[in-house]
Parts: structure tokens; sequence; C-alpha cells
């Protein structure tokens, strides 16, 4: 919920700031695929149904899919924000990975949304001594807020990135080349144009 929270703030600031939500179809994101199997993957994992039958398995399922998350953001680091996102992912997946697949939380967070998890596996685990403990879940969002959670300076970290990736794409200038503009218009102020070597028989039609 905390991305889908980043996603909308995006979304709405990106339009405040003067952007536009067709630029976001420019985009092009390379293992897409790989982020909707790892999410998929945490929103099964944490289900009642899945989570009281996968005993051992957990932790290890919990740190894989969170890997392919972080691996298909790497993937991207050209798009503008995801270098943020992968830092992000990153220290969650080393707090996770810290101690034994699960992400510490302090008891009093946790308490603020109705305490730990009923049974099977759950993320979220209290630890009186947790290992990378200031990349651990030390924060909560306001209970009144709608699926309100804990969450990690990781998770700030990601939902700054999203932020900012949505708002400069939607604030990106379309570019013309200014060869495409010779083209199109012919010389201009006296300029001649001449077909360099690798431009098509038909450029300067």
């Amino acid at each position: 919920m905390f991305v889908l929270y980043a996603v909308a703030g995006g979304l709405v600031l990106g339009v405040l700031l003067g952007g536009r939500l067709g630029r976001l179809g420019a985009i092009r994101f390379r293992w897409g695929a790989l982020i909707v199997a790892g999410m998929l993957a945490q929103v099964a994992l944490f289900s009642d149904a899945v989570a009281s039958r996968v005993g051992d398995l957990g932790p290890a399922i919990y740190v894989a899919s969170t890997g392919l998350v972080l691996l298909a953001v790497l993937r991207n680091l050209p798009i503008r924000g995801l270098p943020l996102v992968a830092a992000g992912a990153a220290s969650n997946l080393a707090a996770i990975v810290a101690n034994g697949g699960s992400m510490p939380v302090s008891a009093a967070v946790l308490g603020l949304h109705g305490g730990g998890h009923a049974g099977g596996y759950s993320n979220s685990i209290v630890l009186a001594n947790p290992a990378l403990a200031p990349l651990t879940d030390i924060f909560a969002l306001p209970a009144w807020l709608p699926a309100a959670n804990v969450f990690s300076v990781g998770d700030i970290a990601i939902a700054v990135g999203i932020v900012a990736a949505i708002v400069l794409q939607m604030r990106t200038r379309e570019v013309i080349d200014i060869r495409d503009r010779l083209v199109r218009f012919g010389p201009v102020a006296g300029v001649e144009l001449r077909q360099p070597p690798d431009w098509p028989t038909w450029a300067h039609r």
C-alpha cells in the first residue's frame, strides 16, 4: 500500500506541476514481469491461506521475491528516479537477509496496527536487538489511513524515487531532432542542407 500512495502522490504532484499524464506512456520499462511475479508471490505468501502452509520456506520465498523486484529495478536504472528506488529496495533486502528472512519491527510500532500476525509466516517479526536496526520497520503510517502499515527508511527511498520518476517523466518535453526539422522545412537562413552519408535517400526530399 505504501507504493500505491507513492504512485498516487506522484500523479497528483505531476499534474500540479504542469506535467502531462500521456507522457508516462513513453517510459520503456524492461523486465516488468519480474516485478509482477515478485509482488504476486508476496501477496500470496502473506495471505493466511498460504502463510500457514509454507513453513520454513517462507523466509526463502520472501528473500527471493524481493530479490526479483530489485533485479528488475536495476535493469532500469537509466530511468530517472529508479536509482533511488533501487537503493531503497537494496536497503530492505539487506535488513531482511540479515534477520533471517523477515523484516524486524518494533513492538510499539507494530502495536499501532493491531499487533503481530495471527499465525504462519509473516514478513514482520518483533526482535529485541535486530541486525541493521536503522534499516528495519521503525515508522508507521497514521492508523486512520486506509490499509495503514509499518515501513522502513528503504520504503521511504522507494516512495520518493517513484514520485520523482513519475513527476520527471510527466514534465519531460518532447525533443524534435534538428535534422528532422531541417528535413521537414528545408534550409533556413541560407544554410545549405547536405545529406550525410548515413542519411536515407528520401531524407532530403
